[in-house]
């Protein structure tokens, strides 16, 4: 969480960007294993809706973090006493998240597509082999589905916006923009709930469509709105620009996990998943500030955000919405064809 106040520090900067892939890597098998235990035990009207709830992690850690930050430069100074030892205790208190995910671990069961899998395993190649042969292309346009989203989740929550708005002449307090953040974050969390419902009624393609046409249209805005240097304004901005992470996140378990074959599916959902995490949001914070100080204006930074969610549209455009396919062992000559718009 320290990164968000320092993580364009010179003196930091080259060790954290590179742990970012690391992450994204790690993240990835944490996920993938939460898509299918949330989708694969859910009904098939139902499962939009169930795999919502592991994409509520990202929003509500931020509202967490930010939030707590928010309350620790209000009550020390956001300089050095800060950057010294300030950080530390929100850090700290995170260890209580770890007991958090130790116990749903085991608290909770297999799903029966898993079970099938394991009667079968010793019939089966290894599905990482099977997964890069047969469904490549699959796993590329399924990581690019991700990297919009992720791209422009970043600015917020790897700092760019908050070192934007305090320190880059807009003038708003260190405290103002973490909290404005942090309702950013809720209205996230919000529109990823919301969007769960959505990818049942109105299917997973839609809601995608939905989300990266208003992480476009918002983009410009975003900083357009920030720079006014009106505070209601920026909980404007970033209010609308969440609306876009939410709608174009939430789906994403259900998404991916009616993509791949049983066989495969935590490899492809995972790979997937974790590729998306590195090409979007790896060097996003980065790359939009090398890209303000080599032009002077947000316009930039807007046209890569811009660039990042075309490119995820043209991506979620491709594939077809498979809404309510039978998961199951048995039915993976279905789950295998299919996939492409447009294919058979």
């Amino acid at each position: 969480m320290s990164h968000i106040t320092r993580c364009y520090r010179r003196d930091r900067i080259d060790l954290l960007h590179p742990a970012r892939i690391p992450q994204g890597l790690s993240a990835g098998g944490e996920w993938g294993g939460a898509a299918l235990l949330a989708v694969e035990h859910a009904d098939s009207d139902k499962r939009g809706r169930a795999g919502s709830y592991p994409q509520l992690g990202v929003p509500l850690g931020m509202l967490l973090s930010s939030g707590v930050i928010a309350l620790m430069t209000g009550v020390i100074s956001p300089g050095e006493a800060f950057v010294e030892w300030g950080w530390r205790v929100p850090f700290l208190l995170s260890v209580v998240l770890v007991g958090v995910g130790y116990w749903v671990r085991r608290s909770v069961e297999d799903t029966p597509v898993f079970k099938e899998i394991q009667v079968e395993s010793a019939k089966r190649k290894a599905p990482i082999l099977v997964l890069f042969k047969r469904h490549l292309p699959l796993v590329i346009v399924a990581a690019l589905i991700f990297a919009g989203n992720n791209a422009s989740g970043y600015m917020t929550t790897g700092g760019f916006v908050t070192k934007y708005a305090t320190t880059d002449g807009v003038g708003f307090s260190q405290t103002d923009v973490l909290l404005a953040i942090t309702f950013g974050s809720f209205v996230w969390l919000v529109s990823t709930a919301v969007s769960g419902y959505l990818a049942d009624r109105i299917g997973r393609v839609r809601t995608y469509v939905c989300g990266f046409v208003i992480l476009i249209a918002t983009a410009f805005p975003l900083f357009w709105l920030i720079d006014t240097g009106s505070l209601a304004l920026m909980y404007l901005a970033l209010g609308i620009f969440s609306i876009g992470l939410g709608l174009s996140y939430g789906p994403q378990a259900a998404l991916y996990v009616e993509l791949f074959p049983a066989s495969i599916r935590f490899s492809g959902v995972a790979i997937s998943y974790a590729l998306g995490a590195v090409i979007g949001g790896a060097f996003a914070p980065t790359i939009a500030q090398a890209l303000l100080q080599a032009t002077g204006t947000t316009a930039s930074v807007s046209i890569y955000l811009v660039g990042m969610s075309v490119i995820s549209l043209v991506a979620v455009s491709l594939v077809k919405d498979r809404k309510g396919i039978d998961l199951s062992v048995g039915n993976e000559a279905e789950q295998s064809r299919g996939v492409w718009r447009g294919g058979k």
